[in-house]
């Protein structure tokens, strides 16, 4: 650091929280699995020709730290290269630093689908770990929520992987790029541990746009073929409630809680009412054990058809409406599954049902607003380089809800700090001002360190 005296920080080995030593978990620290993101990257290999300066880990990793340290830009993530590249090399094991537009070169012939197999590394300490036990959601089964979202939209800038919308008036092309994020949730955790997304862009040989419906396709089959024996439930919104769509879901044998309303479904519901006269639904209510005021209402139609095209595809329909005594008022909800509901599991399921939500705000709200800058242009490329830049960002967020659910330090840090903004501004000030080998010494010199008072004024 030009003209400036950086302090090395040898942090105690012993931290206090509330008179408690913190101690880490072997596998499940920030330190161990930066490790194993660079030996997973590491394993990919480098299709460049002739030797380059930098090696393919070495970008990559540069890459993984521009967002694990939330800078905003290439250009910020840069200046760290030449005002402090000690912490770079000694934290994220990174031996030669790219600047901004080396990186981009490097990265841009990067086949995403070389990263998917880090997201299993991660995957892999949580479970060797018994951490992703207390996810678990239902029945053995685990809740995983589907959804897509857009980072990227231009007039002016695109490159091969962006996608055209014409505006018939005007003719104006806008291009983009949208993403379909799968993250497995609970109600009862704000912690979302993601798994690999998968992009919706101009796929190789089509003349036509992608769209959400097909990069499904392709993530459940890429899911199966990751997670085998993984035990899931997929849910998703209204648009997903559709009879090919339950079909590729039952061919891959997951179970499913989809939303599904009635002007999309006047053939279901008819059904549904017809069973309600007949005295075929099964309806019941369940006080809130907590709000005297709120009372759980529910109407379980077996065995229904789905809609008047596809009679064959048999569903259960849960209707599901909260009521305030209070306000008078009722919250509806309704959807289809092939879980088996009962009075017995009806609060349960519908906790699951509506923890749909935490896709958006837990997932893609944090990522767009809390330091991860989904959706700033990092840089398109020619061929991949966006889409690769998501996948490193990606990996941060794994990282950051591993730390999350399973790090006592990282928390007793952010318990410290009250919010995730200053956390990672904290970070990246000591990451500036202090020589550091860990970051395990980061987060203990962040936790240990007492503010001097200032004089007072004479």
């Amino acid at each position: 650091m030009p003209n400036q005296i950086r302090t090395i920080v040898k942090a105690k080995t012993k931290t206090l929280a509330k008179g408690k030593e913190i101690t880490l978990r072997k596998h499940l620290n920030a330190d161990a699995l930066f490790h194993n993101m660079r030996k997973g990257f590491e394993n990919i290999k480098d299709t460049r020709t002739g030797n380059g300066k930098h090696s393919l880990a070495d970008a990559l990793m540069s890459g993984f730290a521009m967002f694990s340290l939330k800078d905003p830009s290439l250009l910020q993530f840069d200046n760290r290269r030449s005002t402090g590249p000690h912490n770079l090399k000694t934290i994220y094991g990174i031996g030669t630093i790219p600047c901004d537009t080396t990186m981009r070169e490097i990265l841009d012939v990067v086949d995403p689908n070389t990263l998917r197999p880090l997201f299993k590394d991660g995957f892999r300490a949580l479970q060797r770990g018994k951490a992703l036990e207390q996810m678990v959601f239902m029945d053995g089964y685990y809740l995983l929520n589907f959804d897509g979202t857009g980072y990227f939209n231009s007039k002016k800038i695109f490159s091969d992987a962006c996608m055209k919308k014409v505006d018939s008036k005007t003719g104006e092309i806008t291009y983009y790029i949208h993403a379909v994020g799968a993250v497995l949730v609970h109600p009862d955790h704000k912690v979302v541990i993601p798994l690999c997304p998968e992009m919706i862009i101009k796929q190789d040989g089509e003349t036509k746009n992608d769209c959400e419906r097909n990069a499904i396709k392709r993530l459940l089959k890429k899911l199966k073929k990751d997670h085998p024996h993984l035990k899931l439930i997929i849910n998703e919104d209204s648009l997903s409630s559709n009879a090919p769509h339950i079909r590729e879901l039952e061919k891959y044998e997951h179970k499913y809680i989809l939303g599904v309303k009635e002007g999309d479904h006047k053939f279901l519901f008819n059904h549904v009412d017809q069973a309600v006269d007949n005295g075929e639904a099964v309806e019941f209510d369940i006080p809130d054990e907590q709000k005297e005021h709120i009372t759980h209402c529910f109407r379980i139609v077996y065995d229904a058809p789905l809609n008047k095209a596809h009679q064959d595809c048999r569903i259960t329909f849960i209707e599901y409406w909260q009521h305030n005594e209070k306000t008078g008022k009722d919250l509806r909800f309704s959807w289809v599954t092939n879980l088996k509901v009962t009075r017995e599991n009806a609060i349960q399921f519908m906790r699951g049902a509506r923890a749909r939500w935490k896709i958006e705000n837990e997932t893609f709200n944090t990522l767009k607003n809390q330091g991860y800058h989904f959706g700033h242009n990092f840089g398109l490329g020619k061929k991949n380089l966006s889409e690769v830049f998501v996948m490193l960002m990606m990996l941060a967020f794994l990282v950051d809800q591993i730390m999350q659910l399973c790090c006592p330090l990282f928390n007793a840090v952010w318990k410290k700090l009250r919010t995730k903004q200053l956390l990672w501004e904290h970070v990246r000030i000591h990451f500036q001002a202090f020589l550091i080998d860990t970051m395990e010494e980061l987060y203990r010199s962040i936790l240990d360190h007492k503010p001097m008072p200032l004089p007072k004024r004479q």
